[in-house]
């Protein structure tokens, strides 16, 4: 199913000079605040909790999540070159999961992968904060790929829909309003965050840890199914 012609000029498309810039802004910006907080309190599990919910899984990682998402086939549904890819004797379904695994490893690299580091330089990993938030960056790095890739195959205007999303939705509603926080792939990772942790790391989610599973894997392989139903209809159109 993973097709290696596809991972390679996926992860060229990814790893571009300008989208590498923007992939690394965030981590690097959340790396620089962790060492000054570090410097300046000291370590603080309350404190490092609240950068690393606050900022890393509420913001940093679905932004990453709609750069990588989007960047891994919204270039080339614009472009059009989609269709030589599709005109090639490759099923849909291996396009679609080998997109999804080189997006959501480029967004583990780049927001699973600083969470761990600002979470040593916090606090050490005391209450296994670090080890909580960087599994929960990871899942959540999954579900946002699968989301925001789906998305890119529905609207040339994935990337701004996608920054709504993840700046308005997640950042805020996900994080404030009780209603939406069910529907929060935010809330979803943070309650295999809260399991993770230690009991005095002051980690809650609002959705119980069996529900937040059903959700994520259904956002997940939902999402996926869609993208490759849309693939096809591309296909036919191309071929019209």
């Amino acid at each position: 199913m993973f097709h290696p012609t596809v991972a390679r000029l996926t992860y060229r498309a990814l790893l571009g000079r300008r989208r590498a810039l923007l992939l690394c802004a965030l981590p690097a910006l959340l790396i620089v605040v962790a060492c000054a907080v570090r410097a300046m309190n000291g370590a603080d599990d309350q404190v490092t909790t609240q950068l690393l919910g606050g900022f890393a899984l509420a913001t940093m990682v679905p932004l990453i999540g709609v750069i990588a998402g989007t960047g891994a086939i919204g270039p080339e549904i614009d472009d059009g070159s989609v269709v030589y890819l599709l005109s090639k004797p490759v099923r849909r379904t291996s396009v679609i999961l080998t997109k999804l695994v080189v997006a959501s490893g480029v967004t583990v690299v780049f927001s699973a992968v600083p969470v761990f580091v600002a979470g040593f330089v916090l606090n050490g990993n005391s209450q296994q904060i670090a080890v909580a938030y960087t599994v929960a960056a990871a899942v959540a790095s999954l579900a946002y790929s699968a989301l925001f890739l789906m998305l890119a195959t529905l609207s040339r205007h994935a990337v701004v829909i996608g920054l709504i999303y993840a700046l308005i939705w997640e950042a805020l509603f996900g994080s404030l309003v009780s209603g939406a926080k069910m529907l929060s792939v935010q809330q979803w990772s943070l309650a295999l965050a809260e399991k993770i942790a230690g009991a005095g790391a002051e980690i809650t989610s609002d959705v119980a840890l069996p529900a937040a599973i059903v959700l994520l894997l259904v956002a997940v392989v939902g999402s996926s199914a869609l993208a490759g139903q849309k693939l096809r209809s591309l296909t036919l159109a191309g071929e019209d």
